[in-house]
């Protein structure tokens, strides 16, 4: 009987392990399948999650996908009539190959812009004729390349000021294009695919001051006829930011538009937030502490709450990286500080925030 009992209790073990284990994520249904009645989740990436493990939990947790970098005009276009359609080809595949969305980010940004694309062949800024006709082919042939494939596209990105008494960012776009550059840019994407969503994409877009900013700016281009579809608010935020109730109110505010919201670069710092990059300060710590951990499971879990109650007009909530293995945020503001803001760790487990944000 004794040996009876000990082989038993031998081949109930293994059982009794996976039962105890219900932080693996295979072990429960993907993010992409508990939100499905309410919009895609989405996640941004390069080439390198493309295979391995990160590959495996693409497919697993998400039904949307954004380039990080690829699509950027700088990656895309570093010379005129030159594209590197290499990495970007690649991410479309991976996505038509496993069933997923495709967001295209960005068509036009003050960063990551090539430099030639503002100057002429004798060296000066070019004419605001010129730099059309530049922003015009540009949009037009990688619109045209991933028409029928990406079905919506941030076109503009970040135009409005830091500056709360300004309007539009003083960029080379603006200095040369002025307003012209947002209303031609929507119209050049529309004509190159009638069919594709078309947003404006802003980073602080539940601040107030500068909610109303981008909503003036949104509601004057639309009353000029612009083709915007939606509106994609970047949620790069931190354990202190948004409080629910701006953000609701912001959702309000670009809802009354009649514009889609989106939330597209999701990712919630564990550092208040900075703008300006800095050196890491001696005895800085990056330790993600249990205290920390449950901060931001919370904070995640307030986020999602709120998104719910909003289905009707959020169609996507996109993460920025796949897992807190690499983020964006390990390198700015501050160069080395390890972040941890998503909700998948280094080994692709996932985190308290991961459970705040399924179970509901």
């Amino acid at each position: 009987m004794f040996l009876y009992l000990i082989k038993k209790l031998a081949f109930l073990l293994p059982l009794c392990m996976v039962v105890s284990l219900p932080n693996l994520s295979y072990s429960q249904p993907g993010l992409k399948d508990v939100y499905k009645s309410y919009f895609p989740i989405g996640v941004a990436v390069g080439t390198r999650n493309l295979t391995g493990d990160e590959a495996a939990l693409i497919k697993k947790q998400f039904n949307s996908i954004t380039a990080e970098n690829a699509m950027k005009m700088g990656p895309i276009q570093p010379v005129e009539g030159k594209f590197n359609w290499k990495d970007a080809d690649s991410i479309v595949s991976f996505a038509l190959q496993n069933g997923l969305k495709i967001r295209g980010h960005n068509l036009g940004w003050h960063e990551q812009t090539p430099k030639w694309i503002f100057i002429g062949k004798d060296g000066k800024t070019v004419t605001k004729t010129v730099l059309l006709q530049r922003l015009k082919d540009h949009i037009t042939t990688v619109v045209s390349r991933y028409k029928g494939k990406i079905y919506a596209w941030d076109v503009i990105n970040e135009a409005i000021d830091d500056d709360p008494s300004k309007s539009l960012r003083q960029s080379p776009w603006y200095q040369i294009l002025g307003d012209d550059f947002l209303l031609k840019a929507f119209e050049y994407a529309h004509a190159a695919d009638p069919d594709a969503q078309l947003f404006y994409n802003d980073y602080n877009t539940e601040f107030p001051e500068k909610r109303e900013r981008i909503y003036t700016m949104l509601k004057d281009l639309l009353a000029k006829g612009a083709p915007i579809h939606g509106v994609g608010l970047q949620a790069h935020w931190s354990l202190q930011e948004p409080s629910a109730e701006n953000l609701r109110a912001a959702i309000d505010r670009y809802a009354s538009l009649g514009l889609k919201i989106q939330f597209t670069e999701l990712d919630l710092s564990i550092y208040p937030w900075e703008k300006e990059r800095r050196a890491r300060k001696a005895g800085e710590s990056d330790l993600f502490t249990p205290e920390l951990e449950q901060q931001q499971a919370d904070r995640y879990g307030m986020l999602f709450k709120v998104f719910r109650e909003y289905k009707d007009v959020i169609t996507n909530v996109t993460f920025w990286n796949v897992s807190d293995r690499y983020s964006w945020l390990d390198q700015y503001p501050v160069s080395g500080r390890k972040n941890y803001p998503l909700l998948f760790d280094a080994q692709l487990k996932p985190k308290k925030a991961f459970w705040a944000v399924t179970n509901f």
